[in-house]
């Protein structure tokens, strides 16, 4: 059975059950602060678990993507050595929000496996909960007597609350759960030892492909189970691991979702899987790696060096590195595979075929800056190797290497294991153990419970239509961080304030009590659907009703620099084309950041047409037209354009500017006239394909033509008034390349004369020719006097020295001779005495320079450079 088979027969089996078929979400979470990617299928719908929110349908299927790259099973550096974890897998999955129970839930598995998919029942096995004495909680014992009727009692196994109790993290809901295990190993070793021994423990053939979790309880901040209100089904199964099951394989990568990409890969570096094990294990990571990084392209997420993003980066320079090593490719060609990639998943992820050649060219630019470190980490680790004293490397060193450079300590360890030497992995750990407890230093938080002050569904956001509104606390919590110190985060039953999303700021502003006493909100933010107001000290009086006003001064220019935004895109599409699509932005009251597809850099007449056209619309004063909650379809058949990565609800609002219509949750100001005017400050590359546009409107339009205009007075001061500032600017260019060249001139022919005396200063060592001395020339002198000696002088070794602005420079001649008869060379003297002056450099075997910050170390460097032809 084909893999789009499989996937399309589960969601068919979970429609004919009365479930709603919706897409997958997009990897990476806008609005869920406690998870960077989806990280397992119930991830989208925390919202509908924690009862912030109520789903359309309360019965839901879907095929999700997920990313895992911590955790149990999953440690990214692990993923290609075994043929059934990897970082991005599908999750199969059907969901019940207060419908159906375990009864219902076990059934259907039963028969979806047994009966849709063929499954011989003997090789399969289930566990159930045995309970927990440290929570009081019994064995599952529903679960237990459902599964008889289906299977029988040998191969119910218990589980233990590691393996049988499911939890969303320290707090919220959880519940026992049920795994179905399969075992694919042969007759003969079955024989030899029973499936049931080998569940849970890490065998590659006997492995778990879908867990029921049966969502029943809350957990406290102080450890503790409450029951849920209502009660939940939420089951994930592994596509890859069912693919492997149906297709009669050992391995997932020997099924049909990973066999086309590892042939695209044999012929792109002409090795053959399955021959031998490093190479195996090289192209598991690769073929595993790109699925990863492509569909985090796609839905957004491109490459960085923080968060979500240096994960990404992180994923795809494992690949390349693996590939360096393992299967001889120096230059990119992991983007090669994404076309095989969106040939086969673009059906089921129409993002793929969408995004695919903004994911081509973003892997390969990034494939391509990663190779460029990985050869300059070569130049610096043989340095490291030249100055190791002994058989093992400093694990600081190649810690610095590896934090500094990103150069991979697996790379570290072969290359020192090929020139005989040991890596300090010891010193390396202890050196990564003290970086990973500074990070976790910054980013811990505690959060406590919740204190309901009264029950409230359903949080009304008022502020589309005004910046105060009368509002009772519902609920409140205390956060401790080390970066913001204590906080309270506050829900209200109604706020005016916006919470962070969209690329818009959270508002800030005010709560007044009838007291006259104020509490200040420092930023509003959305959490699993709930608007949280975070303040630094909660109100004297809770259970009274306050006034909650918005900053209007702030929310304004946002709201100016939002609607600017949404006229930048409609004149990026209308000048550049309409391939151009929006890939991020950043709105705040000091202005705003667009990131958008296109190919070059755009031209200085681009940019003023674009420009242009946005202050066009803001003069002709175009009003707000806004429409809420509309069906999508609706809004999209209007022409509204909705962006990629973005996860929309069924209706949506629509926001409209004479011909710019958007799917857009953020706030606007009333008229394009309100905005005043558009200046875009600079524009430049984020990634491949991928540039970014910064400007400002309104207020801080104003203050930049005002500081322009201050600073085109005094340079028109400095200039003495000159009636022409620019034609008297280009005449002191002129004047100043004039003397330049002067200069160059006078300097060749000091050169000149010193190359005279120089060579009288020549001494005679062991047949070389040979002078190290520090001379008052520029680098082009040194060198010119370097070659015209070079060009009188057999056997010649010179090392000259000099000193500018603080800095030092060694420049080292070899005649070309000498490099072939002694095996002198010029770029390893110069690294090696670069030590003297705290830098280093290189270059080619008969000229190298070396620059450092040191300058009182060029007498010992110049000392020292005998040793080299004693």
């Amino acid at each position: 059975m084909k893999s789009q088979d499989i996937r399309s027969k589960f969601l068919s089996f979970f429609e004919d059950k009365k479930h709603s078929i919706v897409p997958s979400a997009p990897m990476v979470l806008k609005d869920d602060p406690t998870l960077m990617f989806v990280n397992s299928g119930m991830a989208p719908f925390k919202e509908y678990f924690l009862g912030n929110a109520q789903p359309k349908n309360s019965r839901i299927t879907d095929t999700q993507k997920c990313l895992r790259v911590s955790g149990k099973h999953n440690d990214l550096e692990e993923v290609g050595y075994d043929t059934y974890h990897h970082t991005l897998f599908e999750m199969l999955g059907n969901w019940s929000f207060g419908d159906y129970f375990k009864e219902e839930a076990i059934a259907w598995a039963w028969e979806l496996l047994t009966e849709v998919y063929g499954i011989d029942k003997d090789i399969l096995y289930v566990t159930v909960f045995e309970g927990s004495n440290e929570d009081n909680l019994p064995m599952d014992t529903d679960a237990y007597d459902l599964w008889k009727q289906f299977i029988s009692e040998d191969r119910i196994l218990k589980g233990n609350k590691k393996d049988n109790f499911w939890e969303m993290g320290d707090q919220g809901p959880c519940g026992p759960c049920s795994e179905i295990h399969v075992d694919i190993r042969s007759a003969e070793e079955k024989a030899k030892i029973s499936g049931k021994d080998l569940v849970n423990q890490d065998h590659p053939q006997v492995v778990e492909i879908w867990n029921l979790v049966f969502m029943q309880y809350n957990r406290k901040a102080n450890g503790s189970l409450e029951s849920l209100p209502d009660k939940h089904i939420d089951t994930g199964m592994g596509f890859e691991r069912l693919c492997m099951v149906l297709q009669g394989v050992q391995s997932n990568y020997d099924t049909d979702v990973f066999t086309p990409i590892i042939r695209e890969i044999e012929t792109i570096t002409d090795k053959k899987y399955g021959k031998e094990e490093k190479v195996d294990v090289a192209i598991r990571v690769i073929a595993d790696h790109v699925r990863a990084v492509a569909f985090s392209i796609a839905d957004g997420q491109l490459p960085s060096n923080t968060g979500a993003g240096y994960v990404i980066r992180r994923i795809l320079r494992r690949a390349v590195r693996y590939g360096f090593t393992f299967l001889d490719k120096k230059e990119p060609f992991i983007y090669r595979l994404v076309d095989v990639l969106s040939e086969k998943m673009g059906s089921a992820f129409p993002e793929m075929k969408a995004q695919k050649q903004l994911v081509e060219n973003v892997i390969k630019e990034e494939e391509q800056s990663f190779l460029r470190t990985l050869d300059q980490g070569l130049v610096l680790l043989n340095r490291i190797v030249e100055e190791t004293k002994g058989d093992t490397v400093s694990g600081e060193k190649a810690f610095e290497l590896y934090d500094t450079y990103g150069f991979p300590i697996d790379l570290t360890a072969l290359i020192l294991n090929e020139k005989s030497l040991k890596l300090d992995e010891k010193g390396f750990n202890e050196e990564l153990q003290k970086q990973k407890n500074r990070s976790r230093a910054a980013s811990e938080m505690s959060t406590d419970d919740w204190t309901v002050l009264e029950e409230d569904a359903d949080e009304e956001f008022v502020g589309y239509d005004s910046l105060e509104a009368n509002v009772k606390i519902t609920r409140y919590r205390k956060v401790v961080s080390k970066k913001d110190g204590e906080m309270y985060q506050l829900v209200f039953n109604l706020t005016p304030f916006y919470p962070e999303g969209g690329g818009q700021v959270g508002d800030k502003g005010y709560l007044e009590d009838t007291h006259g006493d104020v509490v200040y909100i420092l930023d509003t933010k959305k959490e699993n659907n709930v608007i949280i107001h975070f303040s630094k000290n909660l109100p004297n009086h809770l259970n009274e009703s306050f006034k909650a006003v918005v900053d209007e001064k702030q929310r304004y220019r946002t709201e100016c620099n939002h609607t600017a935004t949404h006229l930048l895109h409609q004149a990026l599409r209308e000048i550049l084309g309409t391939h151009v699509e929006q890939k991020g932005s950043a709105v705040h009251s000091k202005g705003l950041r667009f990131d958008f597809s296109h190919f070059s850099k755009l031209t200085n007449e681009e940019l003023q047409d674009v420009e242009n056209f946005v202050n066009a619309r803001i003069s002709g004063k175009l009003p707000l037209v806004e429409k809420r909650n509309i069906p999508k379809e609706e809004a999209i058949a209007e022409g509204a354009m909705s962006l990629f990565g973005e996860k929309y609800g069924d209706t949506v609002r629509a926001i409209r500017f004479g011909k710019s219509i958007e799917l857009c949750g953020g706030t606007h100001v009333k008229n394009t006239g309100d905005i005043w005017h558009f200046k875009i400050i600079s524009e430049g590359a984020v990634a491949a394909g991928i540039r970014r546009i910064e400007a400002i409107t309104n207020d801080a339009v104003k203050d930049f033509y005002s500081e322009n205009n201050k600073v085109y007075f005094e340079m028109k001061e400095l200039l003495n008034n000159a009636q022409e500032p620019v034609k008297a600017l280009q005449n002191l260019q002129d004047e100043n390349a004039n003397l330049k060249k002067q200069i160059e001139v006078l300097l060749k022919e000091k050169a000149k004369n010193i190359k005279g005396e120089l060579k009288n200063e020549l001494q005679d060592i062991n047949g070389i020719q040979f002078l190290a001395k520090k001379l008052d020339l520029d680098a082009s002198g040194i060198k010119d006097v370097s070659f015209e000696l070079g060009q009188n002088s057999d056997n010649l070794f010179l090392l000259f020295a000099t000193e500018n602005d603080g800095k030092a420079l060694l420049s080292c001649y070899i005649s070309k001779e000498l490099v072939a008869s002694k095996g002198l060379n010029a770029g390893q003297v110069v690294r090696e005495l670069g030590k003297y002056i705290q830098g280093g450099g290189g270059g080619q075997p008969f000229f190298a320079t070396a620059g450092g910050k040191n300058p009182a170390g060029i007498d010992e460097a110049l000392e020292k450079a005998k040793n080299y032809i004693g």
